[in-house]
């Protein structure tokens, strides 16, 4: 019985490290979005484009990266399209290795798309563009600003090499937000962070990431009501 018990408790152990809940985590809340209606994920995109277009109705930079959605990841295409007739050039990652950090190529309506290393549609031709905003989708997050994606790293290996940093924009449904993402030492915390209930500026901080990640003392972890 000691044996059996002594078996457990290190399984459990096994179980809690921060890797293994970072991926059930990551799992869960992926499931739980790829489970919901086409409609309804049309009407809390609706919710997070309306929600930037509250915080930036002017192009929050020059030259703007977003995400093709997949896997029912908001689709912020109304955003970016009214950012674009302002002005700004559009730009779609690309992934051309594994262990690599993305590359940029120019985007508009009529440019054509192909599946990229990951099965992504992206620009598979074009100079590499380096943008000063990135609109990024977040499978879980927490109220400081740290995300979990889909396990590959290709936002924080190209997040770490740009410079300057660009303008970080977190767009994710409610149900994937968590206490903490118990975030890793190489995760870059995102500066915004956009939901269909709302939206705040997480100013976080690299602080002490031991798996907790609350949010700043000087921004709770409140959101901005969007406008009804």
């Amino acid at each position: 019985m000691q044996q059996h018990s002594m078996k457990d408790a290190k399984d459990r152990s096994a179980d809690e490290t921060p890797r293994n809940i970072r991926q059930a985590l990551r799992a869960a809340r992926l499931a739980a979005r790829r489970a919901c209606a086409p409609a309804q994920v049309a009407a809390w995109s609706r919710q997070v484009v309306a929600h930037l277009l509250q915080a930036f109705p002017q192009t929050p930079g020059k030259c703007i990266a977003f995400c093709w959605p997949i896997h029912n990841e908001p689709d912020v295409r109304a955003a970016i399209e009214v950012w674009r007739k302002a002005g700004a050039a559009i730009v779609l990652p690309v992934t051309i290795a594994r262990q690599a950090p993305l590359v940029f190529r120019a985007w508009t309506p009529q440019t054509p798309l192909a599946a990229d290393v990951c099965g992504i549609p992206a620009p598979l031709d074009g100079e590499p563009v380096q943008p000063d905003v990135f609109v990024i989708p977040l499978n879980a997050f927490d109220a400081a600003g740290y995300r979990l994606g889909y396990g590959g790293g290709f936002f924080d290996r190209t997040l770490a090499a740009l410079r300057p940093a660009p303008l970080t924009l977190g767009v994710g449904f409610e149900l994937g937000r968590t206490k903490s993402v118990w975030p890793q030492a190489h995760d870059c915390p995102l500066d915004w962070l956009f939901t269909e209930a709302g939206f705040w500026a997480t100013r976080a901080r690299p602080l002490l990431r031991n798996g907790k990640s609350p949010a700043p003392a000087s921004q709770p972890p409140k959101l901005h009501k969007g406008r009804r």
